[in-house]
């Protein structure tokens, strides 16, 4: 089942609370890229983008891009004061020397261990991995966003990804269209739940054990 506009804007928004003041942090290609634009004027973050930015701002206003002015999946942005520009080969050492504080993905798999699966479904065409097992690998904090389910209703949070991985247990935290789950040594956590959705909603979708605590949000 696809995803509406809303409800992509409303996972960007909760994924923005992420964000802390003075952090660097990676946006990947979908709805991680909505993030920027929910960010509070009260936090100083520099997003960094793979084909060589650091500092890019909010999605410009239709009518308003700058055809010089892309982040590595291709899509228009603006770029905030102090913002620099670099090489592809610079821009991958920020990733590999783990300075990034933060990188949002979307995913099509993620384990009860933190395996992210976001690459290839088999037998489709892609362009290619990018930078995805670099920034899975390499940042402090992982962050997915994805739908809970696909479109035939099938968990995409399951107890062992069926599709070829990204990396392994490098996911952090994951926040859907139903929840928000934390993914911890002692396996996964339920944070939130999202209206109008119930925790016993959030059990039947998902494809992995779920602690439930005693308070959720």
């Amino acid at each position: 089942m696809g995803m509406g506009v809303s409800v992509r804007e409303a996972i960007a928004k909760r994924a923005a609370e992420e964000i802390k003041d003075g952090m660097v942090v990676n946006l990947g290609i979908g709805i991680p890229t909505l993030v920027a634009n929910y960010i509070s004027p009260n936090v100083n973050v520099m997003f960094h983008a793979e084909n060589g930015v650091l500092g890019t701002g909010p999605s410009p206003l239709k009518g308003e891009e700058d055809a010089n002015l892309c982040n590595a999946g291709g899509i228009p942005i603006t770029v905030a004061p102090g913002a620099s520009y670099f090489d592809s080969t610079l821009a991958f050492g920020i990733i590999r020397r783990g300075l990034l504080d933060v990188t949002i993905l979307g995913a099509f798999e993620v384990s009860e261990s933190g395996d992210l699966a976001n690459w290839i479904v088999p037998g489709k065409i892609v362009s290619g991995m990018g930078g995805a097992v670099d920034l899975a690998q390499k940042a402090k904090k992982v962050i997915v966003l994805m739908n809970h389910t696909d479109k035939h209703g099938n968990p995409k949070i399951v107890q062992k990804c069926t599709l070829p991985l990204t990396a392994e247990k490098c996911v952090n935290l994951i926040i859907t269209d139903m929840a928000v789950i934390e993914v911890t040594e002692q396996g996964l956590s339920l944070i939130e739940v999202k209206d109008p959705y119930t925790v016993e909603d959030v059990i039947n979708a998902t494809g992995a054990e779920l602690h439930v605590p005693d308070h959720v949000k």
